[in-house]
């Protein structure tokens, strides 16, 4: 026997008996695919509401018929495997619908961030290929200008939506018309492959043009059953779409709801007082929403927050929540639950899976433990927080600092037509994320900046997570975010940015800098106070390199 097969590091021989005859075939290998979550919901839960959308609802025998209507329809236009078609849309039906019937064709979903604008939508339009758009009438001014930018003939699909504010047309089809070309009962093939590419989204950078993200289905089908288990997701559960849906695929929840047997609850747009009326009228259990939704929640008007008799589950990332939110949030009814994950990695990665022991500490410390990003999710391979120059594991001592990779099937295939890239991301046989983190002796990971996020003032190594935890507890304010400010003497210092509450009166920089001394180490604690609204993504992240952009012409 060679070394490496002593090791259990080989592969077995071809005529051992654990492999003769022991071949993967029709009966017993079946590729992993999203889609199969609904041909198995229509049948078990034929009957039960599965798609609310303001006056609408529809069974899941009707959510399967419109999915199969729907494939058949874009097959007869001319989709097949490998093409790509592309959405525009809020959080209605026909986006719910599309994440059915364009990877049950064995084709991909381009669902785009409705606040793109048009030279980004033609670059995503161009780089993906897109065959067909199906696009809301709301969004017709940038889409119009990206199909122009765009140059070339592709079918455009505009999608029907009674709850929408109307708009203009851009195709010469509509999406329910389009549904009637299609049959009820069709058959669709689904992937050759789990492998297959299920989905392409564009990440939001800073610089340059976005990076593809390209999904497979056994990822979006492993990362779905991950959620669903990790949230808690059940027949009884009621979802309310407060994610966006073209984000991460909505995080992988509009399989994993429909996997559970759940209802979705469609929003078009998050406003605090059509959250609690969404929860009020039709008890919603869960919902998804970054730390700036919650925040909305907590410091919506008196009149918007209509009182609930239960328990609704939130699951909250982007960024780590602050405490002071997750216990403004549990005071009004609400248990959150803090996920991490970025796009390459179908949304939530890791979970911050509550202790038993956590229920006896105080409020305050609790709540810090559930900011931490904590372990991996339970279809995920590993987590590692590692030296990013020598890839080698940090101490688990909650203090020394490293970068946060992870590695599992619920990792992207790769950056579509950047090999580049992909290789740079993938470097050490692991998916390298950029955010900076701690290892904590009980295996929860706590992210404490993103590697240029760190501030470094006069040599000292500054998290402006750290310090925008301690602003957030500050009686007077509603959002904050820190950058580095260039300075002369000590390289860089703390900037804070800060979005004071409503009802809270004027603040001075000198408080808000006085509060930050009597909690932190003086270095850490901001030089610069600026105050105002702060500039975010679709998705609810505050988008720093404007910010830092901002500081340095301070």
């Amino acid at each position: 026997m060679d070394e490496a097969r002593a090791m259990g590091d080989g592969p077995l021989p071809q005529d051992h008996p654990f492999v003769r005859d022991l071949a993967a075939g029709q009966a017993n290998h079946v590729p992993l695919t999203p889609v199969s979550f609904l041909e198995r919901a229509s049948e078990v839960w034929a009957d039960k509401v599965a798609v609310r959308h303001g006056r609408l609802a529809y069974t899941y025998r009707e959510f399967g018929e419109r999915a199969r209507r729907l494939a058949s329809a874009l097959a007869k236009r001319g989709v097949r495997r490998g093409d790509t078609v592309a959405v525009m849309a809020p959080n209605v039906p026909a986006l719910l619908e599309l994440h059915y019937a364009v990877p049950a064709l064995g084709a991909i979903l381009n669902a785009l961030n409705v606040r793109l604008d048009a030279a980004a939508l033609a670059f995503c339009l161009a780089h993906g290929e897109a065959k067909v758009l199906v696009t809301d009438p709301e969004f017709a001014p940038a889409m119009r200008g990206a199909l122009a930018e765009l140059g070339r003939d592709i079918l455009v699909v505009d999608i029907d939506d009674s709850e929408g504010p109307g708009g203009e047309r851009l195709g010469t089809l509509g999406y329910e018309a389009l549904l009637g070309e299609g049959d009820p009962g069709f058959a669709w093939p689904g992937p050759l492959d789990e492998w297959d590419s299920l989905a392409l989204l564009y990440t939001s950078g800073t610089t340059g043009d976005p990076k593809g993200v390209v999904y497979h289905h056994r990822g979006a089908y492993l990362n779905a059953l991950g959620n669903a288990l990790a949230f808690g997701l059940a027949p009884d559960s009621v979802y309310l779409w407060a994610l966006p849906m073209f984000h991460c695929n909505g995080w992988t929840y509009t399989w994993a709801v429909t996997a559970a047997g759940g209802t979705h609850v469609c929003l078009r747009r998050v406003e605090p007082a059509a959250v609690f009326r969404s929860i009020r009228d039709h008890r919603v259990t869960h919902l998804c929403g970054a730390p700036v939704v919650l925040s909305a929640l907590i410091h919506a008007p008196a009149d918007a927050k209509l009182a609930f008799d239960h328990v609704v589950d939130v699951a909250t990332g982007g960024a780590a929540p602050p405490s002071a939110v997750i216990e403004a949030m549990e005071a009004m009814g609400f248990r959150v639950t803090h996920l991490y994950g970025l796009t390459e990695s179908y949304g939530p990665a890791t979970v911050c899976v509550p202790q038993g022991d956590w229920d006896g500490l105080p409020l305050a410390d609790r709540a810090r433990r559930m900011a931490r990003q904590g372990v991996a999710m339970p279809t995920l391979a590993a987590i590692r927080v590692v030296d990013p120059a020598t890839g080698a594991p940090v101490p688990r001592d909650g203090v020394t600092m490293g970068e946060l990779e992870l590695r599992g099937n619920t990792i992207m295939k790769g950056y579509l037509r950047n090999p580049k890239a992909t290789a740079g991301a993938f470097a050490r046989g692991w998916f390298a994320t950029g955010d900076l983190a701690v290892w904590h002796p009980d295996g929860y990971a706590e992210v404490r900046d993103r590697s240029k996020d760190v501030i470094i003032t006069g040599g000292e190594n500054v998290s402006s997570l750290e310090v925008e935890e301690c602003l957030y507890r500050h009686p007077k304010v509603m959002e904050a975010a820190v950058v580095a400010r260039p300075d002369a003497h000590w390289g860089e210092t703390p900037c804070a940015f800060v979005t004071l509450r409503p009802e809270a009166g004027e603040a001075t920089a000198d408080e808000i800098i006085a509060w930050c001394r009597e909690r932190l180490a003086k270095f850490k604690a901001p030089r610069t106070v600026v105050f105002g609204p702060l500039p975010k993504t679709s998705t609810g992240k505050i988008q720093k390199f404007q910010l830092r952009e901002r500081a340095r012409d301070l």
